[in-house]
């Protein structure tokens, strides 16, 4: 009959076409080839077509050496480097420098992990603030639970804690504000 015969073409053109499809690679062209080495964190996940993190946006820029030893030596390069979102407040090279003489030698020593976690977790918050959304005197609980307040001026500079955001830049996983100060958490009593 008819309907056999059609049955038993469906028995046969189905899993030759399921077959055939399982053994193509996807023509999705959008998607970035991303394969991390064995025992690497998502800061070793190579891709060169996607919008940069917020650690690549720091990797590349001329005026954030320093901040990028700093988060090596945090240990903190994967964890920046994972969706997020974040809001990171970037001081540049020339913001370490204003700080006294040998204070980030120092706090990159391995002994001295624990207090550069402390000030770096004092640079970022958990969220994308985009600069559309800042407002004068808000505050912002950062990942090492301390508060920083964000300015705006009747001209629209921003200050955060009264350094300068010199600039900004969005990210894959959040916005980088460039500041022209290293922020030091208060002091605990």
């Amino acid at each position: 009959t008819k309907t056999q015969t059609y049955m038993k073409h469906l028995f046969i053109y189905i899993p030759m076409l399921w077959l055939m499809a399982c053994g193509q690679p996807a023509s999705d062209s959008s998607t970035a080839t991303a394969a991390a080495p064995a025992g690497g964190g998502q800061s070793t996940v190579k891709d060169e077509t996607s919008k940069p993190d917020v650690v690549r946006i720091a990797v590349n820029s001329n005026v954030h050496k320093t901040l990028v030893a700093a988060l090596q030596a945090a240990e903190y390069v994967d964890a920046l480097s994972n969706a997020g979102p974040f809001t990171v407040f970037a001081p540049t090279d020339d913001a370490f420098a204003k700080l006294p003489a040998g204070t980030v030698e120092n706090l990159v020593k391995p002994e001295n992990k624990a207090t550069l976690q402390h000030i770096l977790e004092y640079h970022v918050y958990v969220g994308n603030i985009r600069e559309e959304q800042i407002r004068d005197g808000m505050t912002l609980n950062q990942v090492n639970l301390e508060n920083v307040i964000l300015n705006v001026s009747p001209d629209g500079k921003i200050t955060i804690n009264g350094a300068n955001v010199i600039g900004s830049v969005s990210a894959s996983n959040g916005t980088v504000y460039v500041i022209d100060a290293v922020l030091l958490p208060p002091d605990k009593k």
